[in-house]
């Protein structure tokens, strides 16, 4: 009972104490309503939007590089090829070993890598190996570089398959002198090569070709890859391919007293795509809208990977916006804050199937000399940078949509403490975990399909929130 007597004892002086706080406004400190900060949003920026050709792009010594070919429905063909020197096993001088050797098969193994783009389920591709017209040499490649025409060379391998750049295969792993054991290995694309090919260049070659690597890349020079176009079936694809690999011979020596199955391997080394694209009817309309016109906007953004398109936007009247702020509130001095300003761009309806859209997009500007830069939001020295992860770029597919956090960028356009030389999104890889890719790239090979300016609730938008700040 003495509990309960206290308790209530408590409860009646705590509400004769609150009882008596009649005017509530005389706690706290008073506040001026003309000073208090109120954030609002602008979703209606004007952007105008251009669809361009990428620039060509150096792809030599690329970690991911592209076999394929792919009838896109709505932007056309892509072609690429690669060629690739082919060195003397262990890069030097080779030698048989003694008795008498006999081929039994040649492979040439390629590794599948990260980011195929196409139809893997109804397209049989047809790959076709030839040997290469002229020697790589030790200089940067571009994708338009000419290899020489191939339609009546002599083919030295070929393979038909479907792609499954992730299952696994296994292959009889030769040891020698031992027995030969069957073993799972990574997936990759395995060709049959020429075993007269392979007697030509090697096994009966002269030994001045043999003790000399130089020798052995100025006359056999290579491999050139391509996928037949005509004995391809479906749309097709684009294959991202490890060139760190080798042409694999398999043989067998009799000495006179056993025989024993060897491997000895041609190492792979420098390797360059040649990039051909074919745009639609379509993708070249809205290039030459953009040629004639460019302060026209598209209704429609046409992102292609391989280095092949992206687009420029821009935005005309940032400065209209402080400028239409300050005349509202009635003070040409008010300070216009941007807390955070976002680009965000969707896919079009019914572009997203069977073709899923590219899962990173990049953003980035031009500087005076008109070479890329990161804007100030993901350039690493800007303390207004919040990283790689909070810029953005990526698609997610819950929201369907592209989100760039550009709130520095934003803010420096409209007072014109940065010149807007160009503005471009663009395929990217999204295989970089640690700064935002700025340059044209080959190594990712999907597509996005965007809505530009045409009005609808999808539309590219630059998502504004401000507060106003008045000055005196």
């Amino acid at each position: 009972m003495k509990l309960y007597r206290l308790d209530l004892l408590t409860l009646l002086i705590s509400l004769f104490i609150l009882n008596s706080c009649k005017n509530k406004d005389t706690i706290g400190l008073d506040v001026d309503p003309t000073k208090q900060l109120h954030s609002s949003l602008i979703d209606t920026a004007t952007i105008v939007v251009n669809n361009m050709a990428e620039d060509t792009v150096v792809t030599s010594g690329l970690t991911k590089t592209p076999l394929g070919y792919f009838n896109d429905p709505i932007l056309g063909q892509t072609e690429s090829n690669i060629a690739v020197a082919l060195n003397l096993p262990g890069g030097f001088g080779f030698t048989l070993p003694s008795g008498t050797s006999v081929i039994d098969s040649a492979v040439l193994a390629l590794k599948y890598t990260n980011g195929f783009y196409g139809d893997s389920l109804t397209t049989k591709y047809k790959v076709n190996v030839y040997q290469l017209k002229s020697r790589i040499l030790g200089r940067s490649y571009y994708n338009d570089e000419s290899w020489g025409d191939y339609s009546t060379a002599t083919l030295i391998g070929t393979r038909t398959i479907f792609v499954r750049p992730q299952t696994p295969i296994k292959i009889y792993d030769i040891i020698r002198g031992k027995p030969d054991t069957l073993k799972k290995t990574s997936p990759q694309l395995r060709i049959p090569i020429s075993i007269s090919f392979i007697n030509n260049i090697l096994f009966n070659a002269p030994s001045s070709q043999l003790n000399s690597n130089t020798v052995f890349l100025n006359t056999v020079k290579g491999l050139y890859i391509s996928i037949d176009k005509v004995g391809t079936t479906g749309p097709g694809g684009v294959i991202m391919l490890n060139m760190a690999d080798s042409l694999n011979v398999y043989y067998h020596t009799n000495n006179g007293t056993s025989i024993d199955t060897n491997l000895t391997a041609l190492p792979l080394s420098t390797h360059v795509a040649q990039i051909t694209h074919t745009p639609s009817a379509v993708l070249q309309t809205a290039f030459d809208a953009t040629k004639n016109n460019p302060k026209s906007s598209a209704n429609l953004i046409y992102l292609k990977g391989l280095a092949g398109t992206k687009a420029r936007i821009s935005f005309p009247y940032l400065k209209n916006i402080i400028a239409n702020l300050r005349a509202a509130t009635n003070n040409p001095n008010a300070s216009i804050v941007i807390n955070r300003a976002e680009l965000v761009v969707t896919p079009a309806s019914g572009t997203t199937i069977p073709y899923a859209p590219q899962p990173k997009l990049t953003m980035y500007r031009y500087d005076i000399a008109h070479q890329p830069i990161e804007l100030q939001d993901a350039a690493p020295g800007d303390p207004r940078s919040l990283g790689l992860n909070a810029f953005g770029g990526f698609y997610n597919t819950t929201s369907n949509n592209y989100h760039f956090l550009v709130t520095a960028y934003i803010q420096d356009l409209m007072y014109g403490k940065t010149v807007d030389y160009g503005t471009f999104i663009a395929p990217v890889d999204n295989t970089n975990p640690t700064a935002v890719d700025i340059f044209p790239t080959v190594q990712t090979a999907g597509r996005t399909i965007a809505v530009g300016s045409d009005g609808s609730a999808n539309r590219i938008k630059l998502n504004i929130i401000y507060t106003i700040v008045n000055n005196k």
